[in-house]
């Protein structure tokens, strides 16, 4: 009988269903990896654009500083609480005037020029 009868026989009996196995496992291993790699650059550069953001100028509130006036009164509209529970849960809600005061920490800073420090020695 020729060799490749004993190959056609193994073939038929299942013997390299393990090759068969190994080959899958390889290429989902694989994938998860690459997937991985994928979702770990996709953070870094969230983060590097996040960390190139300028500073936005927020109220207490959560409201821009544009919303409000020269006189620090706010102009955004905001759910207020009107009906509660006896665990004094709000029930509840309806729109009104946000009544916060303005902003009063520290100013963001502007961007400035600086020379980069050189070591001309």
């Amino acid at each position: 009988m020729a060799w490749y009868w004993w190959i056609l026989i193994v073939f038929w009996m299942g013997g390299f269903g393990w090759a068969i196995d190994n080959a899958r496992t390889a290429l989902r291993t694989r994938h998860e990896r690459k997937m991985e790699r994928l979702e770990a650059a996709k953070q870094e550069r969230l983060a590097v654009e996040a960390a190139h953001k300028a500073p936005e100028p927020v109220c207490g509130c959560t409201h821009h500083l544009a919303k409000h006036d020269k006189a620090g009164k706010c102009h955004e509209r905001v759910e207020v609480p009107v009906a509660w529970d006896e665990s004094k849960k709000p029930l509840r809600f309806e729109s009104g005037q946000c009544n916060c005061q303005q902003y009063v920490g520290p100013q963001p800073l502007s961007q400035v020029y600086a020379d980069e420090l050189t070591d001309l020695a």
